[in-house]
């Protein structure tokens, strides 16, 4: 039998949307959809002349996608999988290439999905208007709303409308992820600075490892699983920028013992690249670091701020988490102790939230796994990436969830990406 969705009383924004029923989803799609436009609606302001990809005020750029691609994929993602999809009742059990309707937009699919393009090729194609997105992202709302009315109260009834409610959260922190890399001023929140805590100690544990079977979840967060985890000792918060400054000024960046073989070929490449006479000394964007200079300042929205002491280093690659791990004599947390703390410790003082945070964990599917009908949000990935756990300040409350399991290349740095440490 099916799952039956229970009717929780909570907000749009709590985690808990996972388990929502079709009246909450319904409110919850319509502020993602408004919040995309919202943030579009930011890039306009901020490129005046943003019509078309090609538009020379967008720099091209391999890490980023164009702001229209990215605009009409959220359209053309929610509508593939709900309104197009015949067999999106089947919710997990539906095939990876369903039986699909007929787009309302004859372009869609050439334009906006991900198999017909590498990412450099979305720089020169040609999209419709910025206006027929619009109007395209409105449509398929309107057809998804309409389905879900109709949608049986099930968790495999509900299963392509959460995911499209997913997707669509993390689609926008990429658009602020292409702001802050492209330097166009968005109106962000300055970051939030605590005071220094001592790390936590977790006794043994078996732990069941892992998403609920129940409600909505990733495919790499599935199924759930028991591991036996030793006794450990974890920051209370991720690696605040005082104590990198430490790292910094102990030439953290010169000793190459802290640098495994790919991070100094990583480091080499990284300092070339930025073309300054003693290469690369800090995180990305960071103009100003160490204790003679008595602050860090860091590029952050095209402006150049100072970082409070006491808040998250971020926009740090795996490579320089590992090496400031190994320069502290302690080392990067894994996965499954991340999640205990995260899930145990909150009340003892862990924090979490602020910065994705790398776990020395590769990108891998847990045992049993089952690949979800879209296979290319995790399977393409394994083995490929390291795995970030948490979420950023610019994550949607309703994605912050324990299990999750976000992912990058050990390069990336331009994500909002932070660390924590273990004792060896």
């Amino acid at each position: 039998m099916p799952s039956q969705v229970p009717s929780p009383t909570i907000s749009i924004e709590s985690p808990e949307i996972r388990h929502a029923g079709a009246d909450l989803l319904s409110l919850a799609l319509m502020d993602a959809r408004n919040h995309t436009l919202h943030l579009m609606a930011e890039f306009e302001r901020l490129v005046p002349d943003l019509r078309f990809a090609a538009d020379l005020s967008v720099p091209r750029m391999g890490e980023v996608l164009p702001p229209l691609w990215l605009l009409g994929h959220a359209g053309w993602f929610q509508e593939y999988w709900v309104g197009r999809n015949t067999q999106r009742q089947l919710g997990l059990q539906c095939p990876q290439q369903p039986a699909l309707l007929a787009s309302i937009e004859p372009r869609a699919d050439a334009c906006f999905d991900p198999r017909l393009s590498s990412r450099a090729e979305r720089w020169t194609q040609t999209y419709p208007d910025l206006g027929v997105i619009k109007a395209y992202l409105l449509e398929t709302l309107e057809t998804t709303l309409e389905l879900l009315e109709k949608s049986a109260p099930t968790d495999d009834g509900l299963y392509f409308f959460r995911l499209a409610l997913a997707r669509e959260d993390q689609l926008s922190e990429q658009f602020i992820v292409m702001a802050q890399t492209l330097g166009l001023k968005l109106p962000v929140p300055a970051q939030v600075a605590y005071a220094a805590r001592e790390p936590l100690h977790v006794p043994s544990t078996r732990w069941l490892m892992g998403a609920q079977p129940s409600g909505f979840s990733f495919d790499n967060e599935c199924p759930q699983h028991e591991v036996s985890v030793p006794a450990f000792e974890i920051d209370a918060q991720p690696v605040n920028w005082a104590q990198y400054v430490e790292f910094v000024d102990d030439g953290g960046y010169d000793d190459m013992a802290h640098w495994s073989p790919e991070g100094q070929s990583w480091l080499k490449e990284a300092s070339a690249g930025q073309g300054k006479e003693f290469g690369r000394r800090a995180p990305r964007y960071v103009e100003q670091i160490g204790v003679a200079s008595g602050a860090v300042m860091q590029m952050r929205f095209g402006r150049i701020q100072r970082m409070a002491s006491g808040s998250s280093a971020m926009h740090v690659s795996w490579y320089e988490a590992q090496a400031y791990a190994h320069w502290a004599g302690r080392r990067l947390p894994t996965e499954v102790e991340w999640e205990i703390a995260a899930s145990r410790l909150v009340g003892q003082g862990f924090r979490w939230g602020d910065v994705w945070e790398w776990t020395i964990n590769t990108f891998r599917p847990y045992p049993g796994f089952v690949p979800s009908p879209w296979y290319q949000g995790s399977t393409v990935h394994f083995d490929h990436c390291k795995t970030l756990r948490g979420a950023s300040w610019a994550t949607r409350e309703r994605m912050k969830h324990a299990t999750f399991r976000g992912y990058a290349r050990s390069e990336r740095d331009g994500g909002f990406y932070g660390f924590r440490t273990c004792a060896v």
